[in-house]
């Protein structure tokens, strides 16, 4: 009988959406080898414009996983002196979570430049990666056209069913600097945090 699996889903969540559960929703719903979605925010010192604090996107994404006993948050790379790479957060996550298997959330997008990555090949090795699908992309194609990953396909789990969307916390961010509601776009809790601590204003 296989492990049970934790499921590494990183990301900036600046800010947290409803696609960003509902899709982890899908999953653990999905894959009965799913345990648990540990969402990992990257650290404040990631090069990325109007990235908001640590503690306000951790804060956030709390509000939220509190209340589903399938969601965690990290603070893995936030506690960090220096972002940390995938390949180190996931052994880290290893190490808290001894008696799982470790795996990670990927988008479609990424997946075409996972070969450039930090320790790519000790990446695929070692942990299972689910894959969602963007926009048009399609993964078999993708896989098939670059020697690293047709050389480690199995590692790959094309993320079935899941519903996509485009919406982005980019938009998010401009319709709330517009001064706009976000009622429906992202979960109550984070919408009165965010709204009380005045962001992205």
């Amino acid at each position: 009988m296989e492990k049970k699996q934790i499921v590494m889903f990183g990301g900036c969540f600046n800010p947290p959406l409803n696609s960003h559960f509902s899709l982890a929703e899908q999953l653990v719903n999905q894959y009965q080898e799913i345990e648990k979605i540990v969402f990992v925010p990257v650290n404040e010192k990631y090069q990325k414009i109007s990235l908001i604090s640590n503690e306000h996107r951790y804060n956030m994404l709390k509000l939220v996983c509190d209340e589903n006993e399938r969601f965690e948050v990290s603070r893995i790379e936030i506690d960090n002196v220096r972002q940390l790479y995938t390949i180190e957060t996931l052994r880290k996550l290893k190490d808290i979570y001894s008696n799982y298997d470790i795996a990670f959330l990927l988008g479609s997008d990424n997946l075409k430049e996972l070969h450039t990555w930090y320790k790519a090949d000790k990446l695929v090795e070692n942990f299972k990666i689910y894959v969602l699908e963007r926009d048009k992309d399609n993964i078999e194609n993708i896989i098939e056209e670059n020697n690293f990953l047709k050389k480690h396909k199995r590692t790959f789990i094309k993320a079935e069913n899941t519903i996509n969307t485009n919406l982005s916390s980019t938009f998010i961010r401009k319709i709330l600097k517009s001064n706009k509601s976000i009622r429906y776009l992202a979960p109550e809790q984070v919408v009165t945090y965010i709204n009380k601590n005045r962001l992205y204003c």
